[in-house]
């Protein structure tokens, strides 16, 4: 196979596993209790230790579909796709990132949480437009599971939790109904809090540890590309006392190496645009050898490959 399409099957590989183990680290309970502290306000001002006995199950993480009559809340304490035993129907979906049970503080009401991960505001479509898209699958999905016929009564609250990387500042935002009275008032029975969406902007500079920022440090340092894993677990580790669990180490160091397996491929591909550039401009083989520092022999076969796949 071609060394150029090599590299970017290459990085387009590491970057889909560097995807799931971001997914993975985030699905650790005590790292999802600490969203929930600072998203939710019935658990506000607790201990994250403390409200990880308020998650339910494991956490679903990319087995869940989001798109019409495959997604499923099963009663009680599990999050399942209807078809997701079988890999092959449900090919290409679009799936929560993910999803679970969180048990309230009163012992008897739930809300179902989704968080779902992005390494930048998306280009391609309204962000928002897609939160509210998913609020609105976790709602219609709960009918003949959590709630039956006309019990709209029953239908649990939902969070849609989206942490945003790469953002120009820090963020914490929570988008929720509101109303408005535009003719007289009327106390309309019903739950206002239903539907909820907390939106968390990253930036790509990691902040101070400080209260208002203490989330965006955490998830900042968990999901960074720049740190090693040893600088990593010394942040979670000493600043947040959270737990080094033998699996939230390697997936931690897992994801370190991958992080550092797409800056190296990404190295790579840029040297070798920069060399056809060059080429191209009229430069021999020999004089973009020189200037990049690499074998005249390598720079032909680079050239070489680029013209057959022009072919």
């Amino acid at each position: 196979m071609d060394t150029d399409i090599k590299m970017s099957v290459k990085a387009t590989d590491t970057k889909a596993q560097y995807d799931n183990k971001a997914k993975q680290l985030l699905g650790h309970k005590i790292i999802l209790a600490y969203i929930l502290v600072n998203t939710v306000a019935e658990f506000k001002g607790m201990k994250p230790a403390d409200v990880v006995q308020y998650i339910e199950g494991e956490p679903y993480i990319g087995s869940v579909p989001v798109d019409a009559g495959v997604t499923n809340i099963e009663n009680q304490d599990k999050v399942v796709g209807l078809n997701t035993e079988n890999s092959e129907i449900n090919e290409g979906m679009i799936r929560f990132d993910i999803i679970f049970y969180v048990r309230m503080r009163d012992g008897l009401s739930q809300i179902i949480v989704n968080v779902e991960a992005q390494k930048a505001e998306p280009s391609g479509y309204d962000i928002l437009n897609r939160a509210i898209f998913y609020v609105s699958r976790m709602i219609s999905s709960q009918k003949e599971k959590d709630f039956s016929n006309s019990n709209y009564n029953d239908i649990k609250r939902v969070y849609s939790i989206w942490v945003c990387m790469n953002m120009p500042e820090n963020s914490l935002e929570h988008i929720h109904l509101v109303k408005d009275s535009i003719v007289n008032s009327h106390e309309w029975k019903g739950k206002m809090d239903l539907v909820n969406i907390v939106m968390i902007g990253l930036a790509e500079e990691l902040p101070e540890y400080e209260e208002k920022y203490e989330l965006h440090r955490l998830l900042g340092a968990l999901l960074s590309q720049d740190l090693t894993a040893n600088e990593k677990l010394d942040i979670i580790g000493n600043e947040y006392a959270i737990p080094m669990e033998k699996d939230f180490r390697e997936d931690v160091s897992i994801m370190c190496n991958l992080s550092q397996k797409i800056k190296e491929t990404g190295i790579e591909m840029g040297k070798r645009e920069m060399i056809m550039k060059m080429y191209n401009k009229g430069y021999t083989a020999a004089q973009i050898a020189d200037v990049a520092e690499m074998d005249e022999k390598k720079i032909k076969d680079i050239i070489k490959n680029a013209e057959l796949l022009t072919v």
